[in-house]
Parts: C-alpha cells; sequence; structure tokens
C-alpha cells in the first residue's frame, strides 16, 4: 500500500518549484520508485495486490489551491491503471483507494466547525467520514474478496465524486 501524501499551499502562482517539486516527489515519485523496488517480490507471488492511495482529487477537479496535490493524486490514478494493465498478465492487482476529506492530519482532523460543515455539505450523506470508515474498502481491495478486481480506482467520498 502506497500512502503517502502531502499538500501544497497556496495559488499555483505563488509558489516556488521547490515547493511544488517536494509534493510530487512525495506523492509520486515516491510511489513509482516503491512500486519499482517492491516489483521482483510482487512478481513471485500468486495474489500479489497494490494499493495506491489517491484522492477524489484524482479524479475531479478541486477549488482548492493545491496544483501540485491534484495533479499527483491525478497522475497515480492513471498510474494505476497502468501499473494493472502492465502487470494484470502476471497476476498482479493494482488499485486504488480514493478518500474524500477523512478526520487525518491533512484535513486538520477535521476540527475546523465551517470546513466540517462545508464537506459534509459536498456529500450525499450529508456528513463527514470517521476514520474508521476507510477500512473495509482498503481490506476489500487488500484480500481475495477483490480477486477479479484490478485497475480501478474505489472512491470512498460520501457520494462527493457522484454529483
Amino acid at each position: 500500500m502506497n500512502n503517502a501524501g502531502a499538500c501544497d499551499d497556496g495559488p499555483l502562482e505563488a509558489q516556488t518549484l521547490d515547493a511544488l517539486t517536494a509534493v510530487i516527489d512525495l506523492n509520486l515519485t515516491a510511489n513509482l520508485d516503491l512500486c519499482r523496488l517492491a516489483a521482483p517480490l510482487l512478481f513471485k507471488s500468486t495474489h500479489a495486490s497494490v494499493i495506491n492511495i489517491t484522492s477524489i482529487y484524482g479524479t475531479v477537479a478541486s477549488r482548492n489551491p493545491m496544483a501540485a496535490y491534484n495533479a499527483t493524486k491525478g497522475a497515480l490514478t492513471n498510474l494505476t491503471r497502468h501499473l494493472a494493465a502492465r502487470w494484470g498478465g502476471r497476476g498482479i492487482r493494482v488499485n486504488a483507494l480514493a478518500p474524500g476529506y477523512f478526520p487525518t492530519e491533512l484535513t486538520g482532523n477535521l476540527t475546523d466547525t465551517d470546513f466540517a460543515t462545508s464537506t459534509a455539505a459536498q456529500t450525499l450523506l450529508g456528513r463527514t467520514p470517521e476514520l474508521h470508515e476507510i477500512d473495509g474498502p482498503l481490506l476489500f481491495l487488500a484480500t481475495q474478496a477483490s480477486s477479479y478486481v484490478t485497475g480501478h480506482t474505489l472512491a470512498v467520498d460520501g457520494g462527493w465524486t457522484a454529483t
């Protein structure tokens, strides 16, 4: 499971190349490298599964000023499809999990009331999630329960991307 991520902050035109590169290196380059390094072990397995943690912003646009974050999550979503196409013949499943706003350090744990309220309003379920609600989808992708699923990005977003 590749689960590294950081956000950039501010409008693209106000950021430095170093700040953008730091986000790209963590969110995308590290994932590429981990897949590259794990490939020999994955190729030896009969039930290998790779899960890339992307974001709803790998699928839909964001109005938030996070250009590097959004670009890397979109690239990671497509890397998932690419590796599924390349490695599927070897029996390796490659999928992605695309969470919406969950209470994590990256989202300030959704402790800002206005942010949490606006986030809940964007979901079809009309609420923010609890952290444990990512467990089931993650286990599904990691186990044989998803033995015929590859190249898929599973949104866990309360319906955010459905509208």
